[in-house]
C-alpha cells in the first residue's frame, strides 16, 4: 500500500530525528553513569527530545557564515533574510499560506519589498526561499544563467500528483523530449489556421445570446474556459470534448439554478477536478518542504488527477488504436494533430497522459484567464471597448471571419491584449532552483550581486514586476494599452525587455504563445462584431467573491477592483466573472 505524503515524510524524517535523541540520549546516559554530571532523568530525556531542533537551529547559524563567506569569496553578499515573530519560519508560512487563499495576489511582496528590496528571502520549516522580481534576475534565471537552474526535484515532487513528469514538471532529458516533440504543433501554419476557433466561438457566442435573451447575466469565466477547453482539444488531440454543450450556468440566485445536464456533463466534473487539483498544489507549493504534513492521512491532488485521467484516457486509447491501425510511422508534417504524433514516439500510457494533462492546463487555462481579464477590463474601460470595435470593423468588417493577417495588422488589438497580461499575467509566479552556487546580478543602481547557494528555491513573480512604477512609469498601476504603442514603448520596454514577462523567456519560454494570442484575438474580434458594450453583474457574484471592504482605498488596481482575482497555476476569478453583454445594432456596424 502506497504511504500518504504525510506519512512518506514522517518516515524520512523520524529516522534522523530519532538517531540525533538517541545519541544524545545515549551519550548523557553515559557520562551520568561516569559521574560527568548529575542530570536527572526527566532532564535527559528533554534535552534527547530537543538534541534535533537544537543542532538545527545551531546548523542554521553556520550556514548563514559558511554562506556569507562563499558569498564574499565570489565578490556578492547573501540575500537578505525577511525577519518574523519566533519562529520565524512559522509566521512566513503563515503568512504565504494566507496571502496565497484570501489576499489579493503579491500583497506579501510589496510588504517586504519597502523593507528588504526587490529580491529577499523567507525562512520556512526546513528551508529557505528566495523571492525576487528584479529584472535582471529573473532574466538570468530564465535566460543568461538557464544552465544553473531546473525546476528543482522539491517542486516535481509537490506537483507529481497532478502533473507527473509533463513538460512543466520535468528537467533535462525528459524536459527536453517533451519540448522537442511538442515543439512543431506550434508552427504558424498549424496556429494560422482558424476554422477550429471559429466553430467554437460561434456556438459560444450563440449560447451567450440565448443566455442573454433569457435575461439572465452569464459567467464569462465559464464560457470561455469551455470555448478553449474545447478549441484545445480538438487542435492537440484531434478530438472535440464538448463542454459547451453542457450548457452555460445560471446565477446562483437563479430560481432555474443549473439544468440537471450541465450538472451532469461529464466535462463539469473533469473541469471541477482539473480547477481543485491545481489549488490544492499552490497550496502545497505555499507551504514549503513540510507541505506533506497537511496530507497526513490522504493525498488530496490524487483523487482529482484520477478523475481527470478517466476523462482523458480515451482520447489517448483511441490515438493508439488509429495509429496500430496505420501501418506507416508519421512524422511531425503528416500528423493531423499533436496525440497522433505524439503516439508514435511512445505508447508508455503514464508518459502520454502526464503529456495531455500538462498541455490541457496550458491550453486551456492560461488563455481563459487572458480572455476573462480582457472581458473585464472592457467592462471597466468602455472606451477602449469602443476603439477596439472600430480598429476591428475597419479591419474585417461586421460578420467577415478574421484572417492571420487580418490580426496582424491589429496593433490596438494587440495593446490591449498585452496591457491585460501585464497586470493580470495568466501566470503571475513562477519559479526555479539553483542547481550550483550562483551570482546573480543586476543594472538597477545600488543593488549588488547576490550570492544564490546550491538546491536554493528561487520564486519569481512578473505579476509584481509588471506593476513597479520604477520600470513602467509613475502610471504603471493605470490600464492603459497605449504604453505598448506610444513613446513609453521605447522608454521602458524596449531597452529592458524582460519587465514583460507574461509567457516566461528563455529556452523555456512558452510554446503556445503565438498560439494563445491568436486564440485571443479571433475570439475577442468575433465577439466585438457581435457585441458592442459590456457591464459587470456583480448582483450575480456570489457574495463570499467580492472584493473585501479591506481593499477599498488601496493603490492601485486593489483599491478599485469589482471582483477578486485570485490563482492557483493561474490566474482566475473568485466566483467568476459575471457580466451583461449589449448586441451590437445595425447602426453600431453590424
Amino acid at each position: 500500500m502506497q504511504l500518504t505524503p504525510g506519512l512518506s515524510f514522517l518516515a524520512k524524517l523520524l529516522p534522523f530525528y530519532l538517531l540525533t535523541s538517541a545519541v544524545v540520549y545515549g551519550l548523557l546516559r553515559i557520562s551520568h553513569a561516569n559521574n560527568l554530571h548529575d542530570l536527572p532523568s526527566w532532564a535527559i530525556i528533554v534535552l534527547s527530545t530537543l538534541a534535533r531542533p537544537i543542532f538545527f537551529l545551531i546548523y542554521g547559524y553556520y550556514s548563514d557564515y559558511r554562506e556569507s563567506g562563499k558569498a564574499a569569496a565570489l565578490g556578492a553578499v547573501t540575500v537578505p533574510i525577511v525577519e518574523g515573530k519566533w519562529p520565524a519560519s512559522i509566521s512566513n508560512m503563515t503568512k504565504l499560506v494566507e496571502s496565497f487563499t484570501n489576499g489579493y495576489p503579491g500583497d506579501f511582496m510589496w510588504e517586504w519589498m519597502e523593507k528588504y528590496g526587490n529580491t529577499f528571502q523567507t525562512s520556512l520549516p526546513f528551508q529557505r526561499q528566495v523571492w525576487t522580481v528584479e529584472p535582471d534576475h529573473i532574466k538570468a534565471i530564465l535566460a543568461t544563467q538557464f544552465d544553473s537552474f531546473e525546476k528543482g526535484e522539491q517542486f516535481i515532487e509537490q506537483a507529481r500528483s497532478m502533473l507527473g513528469t509533463g513538460v512543466f514538471n520535468s528537467d533535462g532529458d525528459m524536459w527536453k523530449f517533451h519540448r522537442t516533440i511538442t515543439r512543431p504543433f506550434f508552427i504558424r501554419d498549424r496556429i494560422s489556421d482558424f476554422e477550429i476557433f471559429g466553430t467554437h466561438a460561434d456556438d459560444a457566442l450563440r449560447q451567450a445570446k440565448t443566455r442573454l435573451a433569457e435575461g439572465y447575466p452569464i459567467d464569462f469565466q465559464d464560457l470561455v474556459s469551455r470555448f478553449t477547453l474545447d478549441s484545445a482539444s480538438q487542435f492537440l488531440f484531434g478530438h472535440n470534448v464538448h463542454s459547451l454543450s453542457g450548457g452555460l450556468e445560471y446565477p446562483e440566485s437563479s430560481s432555474k439554478s443549473n439544468t440537471p445536464v450541465s450538472r451532469n456533463h461529464p466535462t463539469d466534473s473533469f473541469t471541477s477536478a482539473f480547477v481543485t487539483g491545481q489549488s490544492q498544489l499552490a497550496l502545497r507549493l505555499s507551504r514549503g518542504k513540510t507541505w506533506p504534513l497537511a496530507e497526513l492521512f490522504s493525498d488530496r491532488v490524487v483523487p482529482n488527477r484520477k478523475v481527470v485521467d478517466d476523462f482523458v484516457r480515451p482520447l489517448l486509447e483511441r490515438a493508439i488504436m488509429k495509429k496500430r491501425e496505420v501501418k506507416d510511422k508519421l512524422d511531425e508534417k503528416e500528423a493531423a494533430n499533436l496525440l497522433d504524433y505524439l503516439v508514435q514516439q511512445t505508447e508508455d500510457p503514464i508518459i502520454l497522459m502526464d503529456e495531455l494533462v500538462n498541455l490541457l492546463v496550458a491550453g486551456r487555462d492560461t488563455t481563459a484567464s487572458l480572455l476573462t481579464f480582457a472581458v473585464y477590463m472592457m467592462a471597466e474601460h468602455p472606451d477602449m471597448t469602443q476603439r477596439l470595435r472600430e480598429e476591428i470593423l475597419s479591419k474585417v468588417g461586421p460578420t467577415n471571419t478574421p484572417a492571420y493577417e487580418d490580426i496582424r495588422e491589429m496593433k490596438y488589438l494587440r495593446a490591449f491584449l498585452n496591457e491585460v497580461l501585464r497586470l493580470y499575467p495568466s501566470v503571475p509566479f513562477n519559479g526555479r532552483r539553483a542547481k550550483k552556487d550562483t551570482v546573480l546580478h543586476s543594472n538597477t543602481p545600488g543593488v549588488p550581486p547576490l550570492y544564490i547557494p546550491a538546491h536554493m528555491t528561487c520564486t519569481y513573480s512578473v505579476f509584481v514586476m509588471q506593476r513597479r512604477t520604477d520600470l513602467w512609469g509613475p502610471d504603471a498601476l493605470k490600464f492603459d494599452p497605449d504604453r505598448f504603442i506610444d513613446e513609453r514603448l521605447s522608454k521602458y520596454l524596449t531597452p529592458n525587455p524582460f519587465i514583460f514577462c507574461p509567457f516566461n523567456a528563455g529556452p523555456r519560454i512558452c510554446l503556445g504563445q503565438q498560439f494563445a494570442y491568436q486564440e485571443a484575438s479571433f475570439f475577442l474580434i468575433r465577439l466585438l462584431q457581435q457585441f458592442s458594450s459590456f457591464t459587470l453583474a456583480q448582483d450575480a457574484q456570489p457574495v463570499d467573491c467580492l472584493p473585501p471592504k479591506s481593499w477599498a482605498g488601496a493603490s492601485g488596481p486593489k483599491g478599485t477592483e469589482k471582483i477578486r482575482p485570485q490563482f492557483h497555476l493561474t490566474m482566475y476569478v473568485k466566483g467568476g466573472l459575471w457580466v451583461r453583454m449589449q448586441e451590437a445594432t445595425m447602426t453600431e456596424g453590424v
